[in-house]
């Protein structure tokens, strides 16, 4: 069965993959709209800076990550004269990481579902003397709901599993950092296997479901 620090990890990666989940969300909107729908000569390296994460080795983004928030850092030195302190080895340090991270994820679809909208929804609109904001609101955000939906599920599934950059930014602090991936590193690493296949078999069978439920979700909207 799962020992109290299993728990631990447990209840701070949901919080973890709920937060960045619902940030990414809110924060990739406007963003991926802009990539899919925007004119600016900037589209192309802002789509590629969208997907570096997806190539990058994580090692090499937490890198950066744990410098850039670090007491010489710039965002470290910006914390600290707000008071706030430094962030790496934090939740809200792994947060920022996570978020970055798993931009890709989640973005990516939402450009996809705009993309994929066409001009006719929003020219349609126009000729009923909608303006921008109520198309984008009333007409775009319904027809991408599908994108949104995968770029949840995903963002939230590739949160949950992250290592490299969490264990980069955060260590291994229980209660404060420790999340699902580093406990069973950490039970591997104690040859304690039976605490480590709860965890291992927990996350496979969740990440199963999860993705299973996706197809089949995607599979009866794409259904006549």
């Amino acid at each position: 069965m799962l020992d109290a620090n299993s728990l631990a990890a447990i209840r701070l990666t949901i919080e973890l993959s709920v937060l960045t989940t619902l940030i990414l969300l809110v924060l990739g909107t406007p963003l991926a709209w802009w990539v899919a729908r925007g004119r600016s000569r900037w589209r192309s390296p802002a789509r590629a800076l969208v997907s570096l994460p997806l190539v990058l080795p994580p090692s090499v983004l937490g890198f950066y990550l744990l410098v850039a928030l670090g007491a010489n850092g710039p965002l470290g030195q910006l914390t600290q004269a707000l008071g706030w302190g430094t962030l790496a080895f934090t939740f809200w340090g792994l947060l920022i990481g996570s978020i970055i991270y798993s931009l890709p994820f989640v973005v990516q679809p939402l450009i996809n579902a705009f993309e994929s909208l066409g001009q006719r929804p929003l020219e349609a609109a126009a000729t009923l003397r909608a303006g921008p904001l109520d198309a984008f609101w009333h007409v775009a955000l319904p027809l991408a709901r599908p994108g949104y939906l995968t770029g949840a599920v995903m963002g939230f599934a590739h949160t949950l599993g992250e290592f490299g950059v969490v264990l980069m930014i955060g260590g291994n602090i229980p209660g404060a950092t420790r999340v699902i991936s580093v406990q069973i590193y950490d039970h591997v690493e104690a040859l304690e296997y039976a605490q480590a296949h709860w965890l291992a078999g927990g996350m496979l069978l969740f990440s199963f479901t999860v993705l299973l439920a996706l197809h089949l979700t995607q599979a009866r909207q794409r259904s006549p």
